[in-house]
């Protein structure tokens, strides 16, 4: 569980989440949780399907799968590493009300922690938990998240900031800025016959931070069954 902090190749290559600046950021911005290599950096996993194999019927599983990144990688992607935390069966998919589930794993574990034994100092520590991930489809996403995945603002990456397009013969919507990512110079960006029939001559869209996305979403009052 200390590998992630012991093991010395620091190489500069991506070859574990630990290189990466998603994990070297956290750990300058909580020092307090990094400063015990035992606390665990998760993954969280979910996606629903019929256990029946009836496309009529809507009953639906949501396995929810943990997978602990403070392993090397050749420990951590064994199916012998995943934790399956729970089992969520029902008529429906679980919706905003995964958040009741996910309460003790984002919150409890986060702040208050859980005593734990440490077999290998021999002692009792108190254990930590952060969910640094999900793994998911994009419906799943807009589950796990909150974020609203099949709507005009569907794009997670444009936020507010996004031109959708209804397609007239169906009830479809698609999404053209595409070409807004590429280089200002790119030939795509002037291309009007191949997209849209519009030169693309904006800016790609800003990344919110955490505290911007919160500002968003801390009026939001969710129900739940």
């Amino acid at each position: 569980m200390r590998w992630h902090a012991v093991d010395n190749n620091n190489d500069g290559m991506m070859r574990h989440p630990r290189d990466s600046e998603a994990w070297k950021q956290f750990d300058l911005k909580h020092t307090w949780f990094a400063s015990d290599p035992r606390n665990l950096r998760l993954a969280l996993a979910s996606d629903g399907f019929n256990p029946f194999g009836i496309m009529s019927s809507n009953y639906s599983i949501w396995p929810v799968v943990r997978i602990p990144y403070n392993t090397p990688p050749w420990v951590y992607m064994k199916d012998t590493s995943f934790i399956m935390s729970m089992m969520i069966p029902g008529k429906y998919s679980p919706g905003n009300d995964i958040d009741v589930y996910l309460q003790p794993l984002v919150k409890e574990l986060w702040t208050t922690g859980v005593d734990t034994y440490d077999s290998f100092k021999e002692e009792v520590f108190t254990l930590h938990a952060t969910l640094m991930w999900t793994i998911s489809d994009f419906p799943g996403l807009g589950m796990l998240s909150g974020w609203n995945t099949y709507t005009g603002f569907a794009c997670p990456s444009s936020n507010t900031d996004t031109k959708p397009c209804h397609l007239k013969n169906s009830s479809k919507r698609c999404f053209m800025g595409h070409c807004r990512f590429l280089d200002r110079r790119h030939r795509f960006r002037l291309n009007k016959v191949r997209f849209d029939g519009e030169q693309e001559m904006r800016s790609p869209p800003v990344t919110l931070s955490g505290h911007q996305v919160l500002q968003q979403v801390e009026n939001i009052k969710g129900h739940f069954w």
